[in-house]
């Protein structure tokens, strides 16, 4: 018999000020990156510092998703701020995005699945 263990890896992008026109290409880099190394199997995004975000950060943030599924990998935001959210909630992506509270809530989320 042949089994392969899997080990979950949590990858992390922390962007920080303003996700627009002006840095989306250096975003898109950022996790285009993150998703394609092979040991994150979960890429987190974390938004707790990002004060504005545009429709150029936005694209950026949706094709790195696609990447993503395209792979077998999860892309999962959190900490958003209210006035950033807002913007996912007006196109409706708050629905296609996997979005979570803090960071702490994916740790323990994975570490329940471990300890299963």
């Amino acid at each position: 018999m042949r089994s392969e263990l899997k080990i979950t890896k949590i990858g992390t992008v922390e962007p920080a000020g303003y996700l627009s026109a002006v840095n989306a290409d250096e975003f898109k880099h950022q996790l285009t990156q993150a998703v394609k190394n092979k040991n994150n199997n979960i890429i987190v995004v974390d938004m707790k510092k990002v004060e504005f975000l545009d429709s150029a950060g936005l694209m950026a943030l949706v094709e790195a998703l696609r990447l993503a599924k395209s792979l077998g990998r999860r892309l999962v935001l959190c900490s958003i701020d209210q006035s950033v959210r807002m913007v996912f909630e007006l196109t409706q992506l708050d629905k296609v995005f996997e979005i979570v509270e803090n960071r702490r809530e994916i740790e323990s989320a994975f570490s329940q699945l471990l300890a299963a």
